[in-house]
């Protein structure tokens, strides 16, 4: 690998830290600088192809939630791969009463011509919504603690 891939590599994943550091409903549009338009994103919940329909997940997104705010707290990047350890805090008004809720994830990247590729998010999905619904959350507390016993 040549130290001009690592600085690339090393930029992509900063640029992509800054975006989701300052990501709101208000500045959606910084995302596409950071991904590129055959973008293929993932979560537990969602496979996302293309920059269009991204973007069309994040406005969606962002205009059902109160607040979403990313805490980044490691990455490591590899050639053209990247991880991001972070906490992401978000109120929804129909989870807990729009109380804030705490989850806490890491994102795989893949690195392409200085823009993201591919984006994979591994998080709890029971923690982030179902816990946060009255009696299916107690039911799902419950479920976690008897398979930790």
């Amino acid at each position: 690998m040549t130290q001009s891939v690592i600085d690339s590599s090393d930029q992509v994943l900063a640029n992509f830290i800054a975006v989701y550091s300052q990501l709101g409903k208000d500045n959606l549009v910084d995302l596409e600088a950071i991904y590129h338009p055959n973008i293929v994103f993932e979560d537990p919940a969602h496979r996302i192809e293309g920059w269009d329909a991204l973007h069309e997940y994040f406005a969606q997104l962002y205009s059902n939630i109160t607040s979403c705010d990313f805490q980044i707290h490691h990455s490591l990047v590899d050639e053209n791969q990247a991880f991001v350890q972070w906490t992401m805090t978000f109120s929804h008004p129909d989870i807990e009463k729009g109380k804030p809720r705490t989850v806490e994830g890491c994102t795989r990247l893949e690195l392409d011509n200085d823009k993201v590729v591919f984006h994979r998010d591994y998080f709890d999905l029971g923690e982030m919504i179902y816990e946060g619904v009255p009696f299916l959350g107690k039911v799902i507390r419950h479920i976690k603690t008897r398979l930790g016993q």
